[in-house]
This record gives C-alpha cells, structure tokens and sequence, in this order.
C-alpha cells in the first residue's frame, strides 16, 4: 500500500493500488495549463504522482482534518497549498484567476454535486480527469439512445466531450466499495452558452427524463399545462435526443410559453 493509510470518510473509499492512481494522474492531459486541483486527496495516493510534474503546480482541497495533517506533514512542499474545505462551498474565484484542471478520487455519494460544481466554473476549468462510480461515469459518457443517457448525460455534455478511459475493480480500495469505478476524463469543448434560455432547458431536460419511458408530450405535461406543442418530436423519449436537439426544443417551448 505505499505510503498511504486506509481510512472510511464521507462515503469514500480509498485506493491502494499505486498503478492504478499513476495510470489516473498520466491521464491527465492539462494541455498549457499551469493550475491542477486535487479534490479529495485523502492521503495522496493521486498527489505523490502530481508533484512530480513541474510543467504545473498541484494545489488540493479536503475537508477532513486528519488527512489536511497527514499531508502537511508528509507532503511539506504543499505548503500553502493545501485548502482545508468543502469544495461544493469553497468560492473557486479566490484561489485561481486563470484556468486549472481538476483531478481526484471523487467520493460516490457527492460526485454528481461536484460536477454541477465544475459547470459553475466551466469557463475557467477546461479539463477533468476523475474516478466515480461505474454507473455514473457511463452517465457521463453515454450517447443518445443508450439506456445510461439520462440528465446528467444531457447536462454535462452540453459544456464538455467525456471519454470512459478505464474500470476499476473494488479489490484496488480500502474498504472495498460494493461497485466497479470507472475513470473519465471531460474536455471542455467550443460551446460558450447554448443558444436558448439555459434555465429552462435545465427544466427540460429534467422533466423529460423524469418519466424517461413516456414520450414527451406526455413527459413535459407538467411543465407545458394545457399547452400543446405540435411538433414531431413530442413522438420521442427524451434519452432519443442530442444535446442540441434538446436546445432546439427547448426555443420551441420558450416561444409557446410566450405567447
């Protein structure tokens, strides 16, 4: 196990496999990025293979105080480096005024809030390479008409290109989670707004995949009331749209509601 000790902390399970936490870190690409943030790092079983890299500096945040001590001692050239918080409240703004990139073991039962975290910051975070459960790193990645696209598909994918790198097995952690990992890595891609009313897109696509079985004249029943959309998309499921289909619909049913 190296130099790290195994500990249980807010839902996390902690990996002891050193190829494992190498192969995550080297999938990194921070292409001319000089910032990398370490969520969660634990006892830095991912942070004993960031420092090394000089083309960036490496900076983590944890809120456990048992590990903040761990790797203020163990790791004396984070010195200042180190925030001891919780990320989904830490204001991002006060710690970099240019872009970083996120790297972490992110803890199962808070991932998705970290990455509507990251959308916060979207312009400011080109690139993150994270391990999540298995199930919810196929989420991220999967393709219309695939039974893993869903809202966070949809959500995500409209900011960032997500690629499925590798599965992990729950033998590499202590304790050994119930489900397989999966690593990911989210690029941002050429999209700086969607060209519709953002808000209301979020409460469509959420609505849609809320009944995700039903069609969508039924689905978006809730938010549309006696309106009627007649358009041959209403016909679909929600997972059979694309992202920009779902920002067409999504003007479709702004210019309904104002009328």
């Amino acid at each position: 196990m190296g130099n790290v000790r195994a500990k249980k902390n807010l839902g996390q399970h902690f990996l002891k496999d050193l190829n494992i936490a190498k192969k995550i870190v080297d999938s990194l690409q921070a292409n001319q990025i000089n910032k990398v943030l370490e969520i969660g790092p634990g006892m830095g079983v991912l942070t004993q293979y960031l420092l090394p890299n000089k083309s960036f500096e490496t900076h983590v945040v944890e809120i456990d105080t048992e590990s903040v001590a761990y790797l203020k001692e163990k790791y004396p050239e984070l010195d200042g480096r180190i925030i001891g918080e919780d990320f989904l409240r830490y204001d991002l703004s006060k710690l970099f005024d240019e872009p970083f990139v996120i790297i972490g073991n992110f803890p199962y039962n808070i991932s998705s809030q970290i990455f509507f975290r990251v959308l916060d910051y979207r312009d400011q975070i080109p690139e993150v390479v994270c391990m999540i459960q298995k199930e919810v790193a196929e989420r991220m990645s999967a393709k219309p008409n695939c039974k893993a696209y869903g809202i966070l598909s949809v959500l995500m994918q409209a900011f960032y290109n997500i690629d499925y790198l590798f599965t992990v097995g729950p033998e590499v952690f202590n304790p050994p989670p119930k489900v397989n990992s999966g690593v990911i890595r989210m690029s941002r891609n050429t999209t700086t707004h969607l060209e519709c009313n953002e808000p209301l897109f979020i409460r469509v696509v959420k609505t849609g995949f809320n009944q995700r079985r039903k069609t969508l004249r039924n689905s978006l029943k809730s938010l549309l009331g006696d309106l009627k959309l007649d358009d041959e998309v209403m016909g679909q499921r929600p997972e059979q749209l694309s992202v920009q289909e779902f920002v067409e619909l999504t003007n479709k049913i702004d210019a309904l509601l104002a009328k």
